[in-house]
């Protein structure tokens, strides 16, 4: 008899489950999927490296939710609804207490949002994950990032910074206390997709960004592909009972506007649709907050309440300089 080999002792044993709504799902050489009529199909990919993303002590459950949340988070940026994920997964060795725990996040969250595994892969080597996501969004109807125009407000879901201070404390940058750091670094590793929040922007926002690497940097890209520039008023910019604690130091300024790992959408939209967009903060549950303007010109400013540019130190997270 041929033994199974280790790998696929993996993957059957955690991130084999029926898939739902897929034609073929894990176990064959590719996934089938039905795509239907009068939709795009709308498919991202993000990587997660240890040391690089998160630090090597995160809890593997946590890690799972986060490692899709991403994922779901550019789905919510395009307006569109998530169906199917394929996980490429490299670990140092074959731990299946740690992978257990690692699986039930990513499938809880998946659960959540209707979300099938299809496919992927797994070898050894440095700890690190890869996911693509693939959904659908009405034929014409995404969310893009080059529909900015000159008059519109720009908006923001849910708080900012959190994440990012709880970073700066693992790093000795400021200091939280014990709880606000507890709630901090929950912030950093189970983010809340705004997927809803996405589908019900269709029609209303101009464009739209989730907030991955900082607002200043994400809404420059929005800025960049519009041909427009931004204005930010700091006084207006949404923070937690934390963020409150710490915003007023260069550090905790810094960690709000430029920090990254929020997962909240950045969006802009006609002042016309301001009525209609707050109706959304009761319908969904979701803060939104209006703190900007797009502007003619280039680049993104932030400023006080007097209009007076404020100085931050960094513009956004850089895969190529973190560590």
């Amino acid at each position: 008899m041929i033994k199974s080999s280790p790998e696929f002792e993996l993957i059957a044993r955690h991130f084999t489950r029926p898939a739902r709504n897929a034609v073929l799902g894990v176990g064959d050489d590719c996934a089938l999927i039905d795509v239907s009529n009068g939709m795009d199909l709308a498919v991202s990919t993000d990587t997660m490296v240890s040391g690089t993303h998160f630090f090597s002590d995160v809890d593997p459950e946590t890690l799972g939710h986060k490692a899709l949340a991403v994922n779901l988070s550019d789905m919510a940026a395009m307006g569109a609804m998530p169906y199917w994920a394929m996980l490429a997964l490299t670990v140092p060795d074959v731990n299946h207490e740690w992978l257990g725990k690692f699986a039930k996040g990513f499938f809880d969250l998946a659960e959540e949002f209707g979300v099938s595994l299809i496919g992927g892969d797994t070898t050894k080597g440095p700890l690190t994950m890869t996911v693509t996501i693939m959904g659908e969004v009405p034929a014409g109807a995404a969310l893009r990032r080059n529909g900015a125009k000159a008059g519109n407000d720009v908006w923001v879901s849910g708080n900012l910074g959190d994440a990012a201070l709880a970073v700066a404390h693992r790093r000795g940058l400021l200091k939280l206390d014990e709880g606000d750091y507890m709630e901090a670094v929950m912030r950093l590793y189970e983010p809340a997709p705004r997927v809803k929040l996405g589908q019900a922007l269709r029609g209303l926002a101009t464009s739209a960004i989730d907030i991955s690497d900082g607002l200043l940097a994400d809404l420059d890209h929005i800025c960049t592909l519009s041909k427009v520039g931004a204005t930010v008023e700091a006084d207006r910019l949404p923070v937690s009972a934390i963020g409150a604690k710490h915003v007023d130091s260069p550090t905790g300024l810094t960690a709000v506007v430029a920090g990254g790992d929020d997962y909240e959408l950045c969006f802009t939209a006609s002042p016309n649709a301001r009525d209609s967009i707050e109706d959304l903060t009761d319908v969904l549950g979701v803060p939104l907050t209006r703190i900007g303007e797009i502007r003619k010109g280039k680049g993104v400013s932030l400023v006080d309440s007097d209009g007076k540019p404020i100085a931050v130190d960094g513009r956004g997270f850089d895969h190529f300089t973190a560590s």
